[in-house]
């Protein structure tokens, strides 16, 4: 590890922390995009399937906040699973992350786009290289942002959140003012009851279900910025699934209130928009664009800078090429790779609006990044437990929250990753499997490096 590259510490307090994290699962864009989708699969039992991937993902918080403990660092699952199983398992979780990262962050920007179009100039929509050129402005606003410092960062995303946050609860608010005189879907506690499911239907909405809690770990990605690095990361995600649990169950719950099966399928991916609109009329529909919007582009930032701060760490370790962990003299943001992430977004939304088949597998990518998420979370939860599994016979609280419930979650994601194999086209499968495996070609031409290097 290279002394010299320190990034900007001290930079993040709690507050700031935990409107990361929270930004980084994005709310609004989350309930906009799958919501429909997970209805469609698990009906009125789509609480109970939010609830049970909630739990797990609390597992997965666990360890990522008990290894933070350990070793504070913005590689997180890079650094942690390659200090308790060794260098190549740590890269190639490091690596998941990255692609999936690159993968989600370019396809969000076609809908910041639409959502941008929807709002100011609505027949431009359909005009495929329009759409490409103001995704391609939010990206490098995102970038030239993200570039000046992680304060100027945190204060963009602060803003964006609150008022974002702000849309939603007046929506919320008038949603359980009105739906439950007339619901779509009489209200049942049945809903809440995991043990409702059949495997199969259970297995297919756990799949939809991870992608909405997907992006809270960012805050232990920027713990070398944040003060006091091994407690308050922690404390923020803690804080960050506790707010993304309660928010998505009551969405859930909103949506199957106030709008039919019909009207669920027939809006698909504007939802929140068919709330709004039902609720207030046309106008707050677009008011409610603006909130998905924001939210959009405020996952789009936390994705780059997970991105940027694990090319950093394993940079930093000589596991890539060190410019990627060159810091900034005035900055102190890794600026080489920040670099390296718009340019390749620009390729990426460039070449899919000219080439109708790199459009065709963003969009699918969309999908095989879940396979993605599992493994490299699944196994941060198992290297977290391995790694304090002295703690078995300290208590039942430290079993249970350093080892049983992150082995037991980190064993689910692997589950779930299986199973969704065979249930995908080629194309997911070559970018969710293919993308992994091409960390063997890094790994295999850095080997020397990557095993003569200290442990991160």
């Amino acid at each position: 590890m290279d002394p010299s590259a320190k990034l900007n510490a001290d930079s993040l307090g709690i507050v700031e922390s935990v409107i990361m994290g929270i930004a980084g699962t994005a709310p609004a864009y989350s309930i906009e995009i799958t919501t429909s989708t997970i209805i469609g699969t698990a009906g009125t039992l789509s609480p109970a399937s939010i609830l049970v991937c909630g739990l797990i993902m609390f597992g997965i918080a666990f360890a990522f906040i008990n290894l933070n403990r350990a070793l504070a660092s913005a590689g997180t699952s890079y650094a942690w699973v390659s200090m308790v199983f060794g260098r190549a398992f740590g890269f190639l979780a490091g690596w998941a992350l990255l692609v999936l990262c690159c993968v989600f962050m370019v396809s969000a920007m076609i809908p910041a786009a639409n959502a941008t179009l929807l709002v100011f100039d609505r027949p431009m929509m359909n005009n495929v290289h329009y759409v490409t050129f103001i995704a391609a402005a939010w990206l490098t606003f995102v970038s030239a942002v993200i570039v000046k410092g992680i304060k100027l960062t945190s204060y963009l995303q602060v803003l964006m959140t609150v008022i974002e946050g702000a849309i939603l609860l007046v929506i919320i608010i008038a949603s359980f003012l009105t739906f439950p005189h007339a619901p779509q879907h009489p209200f049942s506690l049945a809903w809440f009851w995991p043990f409702a499911f059949s495997p199969g239907m259970f297995a297919n909405g756990a799949l939809i279900a991870i992608f909405f809690f997907y992006g809270w770990d960012v805050t232990l990605n920027l713990s070398e910025e944040t003060r006091d690095p091994n407690r308050i990361p922690g404390r923020a995600a803690f804080w960050s699934m506790v707010f993304l649990m309660t928010f998505f169950l009551v969405f859930i719950v909103i949506t199957l209130l106030g709008l039919s099966d019909a009207e669920i399928q027939h809006y698909n991916t504007n939802v929140i928009f068919a709330i709004a609109e039902k609720l207030f009329g046309p106008t707050w529909g677009y008011v409610a664009i603006i909130a998905v919007l924001l939210s959009t582009v405020g996952t789009v930032e936390t994705q780059m800078l997970q991105f940027t701060r694990t090319l950093f760490a394993t940079s930093r370790d000589g596991a890539l090429h060190h410019r990627y962990a060159r810091l900034h003299p005035r900055w102190r943001t890794p600026h080489f790779a920040i670099f390296f992430i718009w340019i390749a977004g620009l390729v990426l939304l460039f070449a899919s609006s000219y080439l109708p088949t790199i459009n065709v597998i963003l969009q699918d990518s969309i999908t095989a990044i879940g396979f993605q998420i599992c493994f490299y979370l699944g196994l941060t939860g198992l290297a977290c437990g391995w790694y304090y599994r002295s703690m078995l016979a300290q208590g039942p609280w430290r079993a249970v929250s350093h080892v049983i419930w992150p082995v037991g979650s980190g064993l689910f994601l692997f589950f779930i990753a299986i199973y969704s194999i065979p249930t995908f086209d080629w194309v997911t499968n070559v970018v969710g499997l293919g993308g992994i495996a091409c960390g063997a070609v890094p790994l295999v031409l850095n080997r020397k490096k990557i095993w003569a290097s200290p442990a991160a």
